[in-house]
């Protein structure tokens, strides 16, 4: 669940696409707070770039280095943890000089990242340096250009590339690619996986353009809704400078089955995605898990209940239906810390409990004395809403009803998030009332998997009948999973999990904590001395870094 964006002026001589990279990432920064990076390109085709672990905020300096990026096009992206490491060498836009100097913004994950690998080392003679498959499936791309033959391509040469890229590659992608000097492109899986969109501006002299996971950016940008689009499945777009965008279907769709997971908790709520306002889906989410509530509890125990109060921010709308639809009082009883980094990203048990109690804050006005039904959009690992209901037996709560606007989340995400591993889920091996016990609620109530795709269905303009990727709550994937991916999955997991256990405890606790307090967070993690701590930045060389 990264975070991609495109953008190209009219005007060549312009050196501002940075601006509205930048503002773009800071709309986008709920889609990737561990990395974040823009390249732009500037006349005579020279790449520029800035790139580093943290929020936008903190790699950009507050926004004084996008001074030093000029250039009428770009790319830029946020990172969320995936099948690489917290290395700030994986921060992204990645760039390859040959052939034609790209740079790639990947929201996905390969499913045969091993195999491509393989072919990359033996066959086609490129260097892989990282564990992240983006890099891979750049060094596809690039190779598959490279046979173009050309000192200069043109649009169907990068078509016709992404064709056979499209062949070579298994698993979920929405992209952002800016090649020197030519353009910008956007193309996304056969499956329709993960989201992108593209829309235009008119400007004096022309229009600009740009590309983006979600609306929310588009929106911004200038954008009329009648100018916005989704690319569908197996579609891509090049925009060439001085050019309108030439659209393609680079391989037939699979399917369009995006991510639910989109409209549940990773996307924005004024974003629209594949024509459904997530807004409204939550809405939809929050009517039906009410009368799921409703028939579970029963006309006597639901009448006990007293307030309805969601677990900020994601599950606000739905809580906010299912209080609506029960005829119950909505409260706010915890009071959100925004700047605080999402918990089930967090490496360590510890870092989550601590990340959940300084992100929120209960108010024991709203809780004493009275059975509260809490609302989440989910329950993964359970520390979460572990140390939610401990928060809210603290602040004197008589009884806890906990609402889940998911099913049981009991397997792998393997598109590009990494929630965790199955055996760390505690929907894998319990019950709802074992889950209940766990985490110290009364009883736990979950949205069931009909419902929640039922909730996005009735409002898409595909119909009633259109299918989403959720085999995160059935174990069904939409791509099929190939023999012994799952083990890879654990492989990388093991060998990368003590450098992300480690980055995790710096961002939460403090760079500028001691060490003993870090060793602590951060579960073993060795560290070295203290001055390792200080944030750095990737650098690629060949292009002119202003991260010094």
């Amino acid at each position: 669940m990264c975070g991609i964006v495109a953008v190209i002026h009219a005007d060549t001589s312009s050196d501002s696409a940075v601006a509205d990279l930048h503002d773009a990432l800071y709309l986008l920064q709920h889609r990737g707070q561990d990395a974040c990076g823009i390249a732009t390109c500037g006349s005579g085709g020279r790449i520029y770039q800035c790139k580093g672990n943290g929020l936008a905020s903190q790699v950009f300096n507050d926004g004084e280095r996008v001074a030093d990026l000029p250039g009428f096009m770009g790319v830029g992206h946020l990172r969320y943890p995936t099948m690489g490491t917290a290395s700030r060498s994986e921060a992204q836009p990645l760039f390859v000089n040959s052939p034609y100097g790209i740079c790639i913004s990947h929201n996905g994950n390969l499913l045969n990242s091993t195999s491509l690998k393989k072919f990359l080392d033996q066959e086609a003679h490129r260097h892989i340096n990282t564990d992240s498959d983006s890099e891979i499936l750049l060094n596809i791309f690039a190779n598959e250009l490279n046979e173009s033959g050309k000192a200069r391509v043109n649009a169907e040469d990068c078509f016709k590339s992404l064709e056979r890229t499209y062949k070579k590659c298994e698993g979920s992608w929405a992209c952002t690619v800016m090649i020197a000097g030519l353009g910008i492109i956007g193309f996304r899986d056969p499956y329709g996986i993960r989201p992108v969109v593209i829309g235009s501006r008119t400007v004096e002299g022309g229009t600009d353009y740009m590309i983006a996971s979600e609306s929310v950016a588009l929106q911004f940008f200038g954008c009329r809704p009648e100018a916005i689009r989704d690319l569908l499945p197996g579609e891509a777009v090049i925009i060439v400078k001085g050019s309108e965008p030439v659209f393609r279907q680079v391989q037939p769709a699979a399917s369009y089955t995006p991510d639910i997971f989109e409209y549940l908790y990773f996307a924005r709520p004024d974003s629209i995605i594949d024509g459904i306002s997530v807004e409204n889906a939550r809405f939809k989410m929050g009517e039906k898990l009410a009368a799921t509530i409703k028939k579970e509890l029963g006309p006597e125990r639901l009448a006990q209940v007293d307030v309805v109060m969601p677990i900020p921010e994601t599950s606000n709308t739905s809580a906010r239906a299912v209080a609506k639809h029960l005829k119950k009082e909505l409260a706010s009883g915890f009071v959100k810390n925004r700047y605080i980094f999402r918990t089930f990203l967090m490496s360590s048990q510890r870092l989550r409990r601590s990340g959940v109690r300084r992100k929120l804050n209960a108010m024991s006005v709203e809780f004493k004395d009275k059975t509260v039904l809490l609302v989440d959009d989910s329950i993964v690992r359970g520390n979460t809403s572990l140390e939610i209901c401990l928060m809210a037996r603290e602040a004197g709560a008589k009884s806890i009803i906990f609402a889940s606007a998911s099913p049981p989340v009991r397997h792998s995400h393997i598109y590009g998030v990494d929630l965790a591993s199955p055996d760390e889920l505690i929907a894998y091996s319990k019950t709802p009332a074992e889950i209940a016990i766990a985490i110290g609620a009364d009883m736990v109530i979950y949205q069931t998997l009909s419902d929640l795709e039922a909730a996005c269905a009735e409002l898409s303009p595909r119909g009633i009948d259109c299918y989403f990727e959720s085999g995160v709550f059935s174990g069904c994937y939409v791509t099929g999973v190939p023999d012994g991916y799952f083990e890879h999955l654990e492989r990388v997991r093991g060998r990368n999990k003590k450098p992300k256990v480690l980055e995790a405890a710096r961002r939460t606790i403090g760079a500028t904590s001691k060490d003993e307090d870090l060793s602590q967070a951060a579960a073993e993690v060795e560290l070295g001395s203290a001055h390792s701590l200080i944030a750095s930045y990737s650098q690629d060389i060949s292009l002119h870094n202003f991260n010094d």
